[in-house]
């Protein structure tokens, strides 16, 4: 394929934005596409998709949600719950689904299927899903997904990212969400081992999925709630953990309602502008990390100019990253040009 003829495939961002406003459910799934794509071109593209999107309401609009925990312990069984209460409230939801990564010789591309593990009504204009490879990053959580749920924020009132589960280090998912809800199963190993890792200290909101266990469930929930006290956290919060049941759908409506709560407690208390911007911080200093090392880091001026930059660019924070991104490449290849 001529570069002519792959430009000429990729949709034009200003265009695509005007629809993504609209909320078209095709313009949605092109620009996830786009911003999926490593192509030079895309991904400046992408960047101007991005612009067109950006303003103030990333700051203040939607419910940025992150569910994590071990496999096997229902978090889309509890999701697909959740999508119901939301859904019956009236309310849109997007999900991102992240999955491990099939073996690169196979394509890298996700394992599982969205619709597979995520039980939901066909034929909802209300409810969007997307499956994600997490591109066997160590975080749980691909670099695609930053861009992705911010884009999602544009068009549904609840956007869900649920975590692939399959090791101790699912921390990104800490800097995304508004709101991180961990799912624990009961009589798990992998629970408390998860506690002792350090990942007790990430979320909003525990959940102890499959109660209709009885006694193995209540024992789980109060050592969860026991470590939970133990940190040193907000103190005016106070980090629930919710007996719920997914098959037999018991404790679900309590459980979503902890969401609306945490939701309400970080616009009372005027954390939500600011946890976002951090998040976008730590998400920029990510990227330019894992593309350029220590080193690229350096040469933007270190963790505290990237910060200072992007709070003075707080509505268009991704242009301001491919600035930087830019500047950066052009001074590691004028320091390769002189050490030739």
């Amino acid at each position: 394929m001529t570069p002519q003829v792959a430009h000429a495939s990729l949709p034009d961002p200003e265009l695509l934005a005007s629809r993504i406003l609209r909320r078209e459910r095709a313009a949605v799934a092109s620009g996830l596409n786009l911003l999926d794509n490593r192509l030079a071109e895309a991904r400046m593209r992408a960047v101007r998709l991005l612009a067109c999107l950006s303003g103030e309401r990333w700051l203040n609009e939607g419910h940025l949600i992150g569910v994590t925990g071990p496999p096997g312990a229902g978090k889309s069984s509890l999701v697909s719950a959740m999508i119901r209460e939301w859904r019956a409230s009236g309310r849109t939801v997007g999900v991102l689904a992240v999955d491990p990564s099939s073996r690169p010789e196979l394509g890298g591309g996700a394992l599982l299927g969205d619709r597979i593990r995520i039980k939901t009504p066909l034929n909802d204009d209300g409810l969007f899903i997307r499956s994600l490879a997490n591109r066997n990053q160590l975080g749980g959580v691909a670099s695609e997904v930053w861009p992705m749920s911010w884009l999602m924020l544009v068009c549904f009132d609840v956007v869900v990212i649920e975590t692939v589960g399959v090791g101790q280090t699912e921390i990104d998912i800490a800097e995304i969400g508004d709101t991180v809800c961990y799912v624990a199963q009961p009589a798990s190993g992998d629970t408390i081992q998860y506690l002792k890792s350090g990942i007790i200290e990430i979320p909003d909101i525990f959940a102890v999925n499959k109660a209709d266990l009885g006694a193995p469930a209540r024992k789980t929930a109060s050592e969860i709630a026991r470590s939970a006290r133990r940190q040193d956290r907000r103190d005016d919060w106070d980090y629930p953990v919710c007996l719920v049941s997914a098959t037999m759908t018991t404790g679900i409506r309590s459980f979503h309602d902890h969401f609306d709560r945490h939701r309400r407690y970080l616009v009372d208390s005027g954390l939500l502008g600011r946890l976002r911007l951090r998040h976008q911080s730590a998400w920029v200093v990510r990227l330019i990390r894992e593309e350029f090392g220590t080193f690229g880091l350096d040469l933007a001026g270190g963790r505290a100019a990237v910060e200072r930059r992007l709070s003075e660019s707080r509505c268009n924070q991704f242009e301001e990253y491919e600035r930087m991104r830019t500047h950066m490449l052009s001074r590691l290849l004028s320091v390769n040009q002189t050490t030739l």
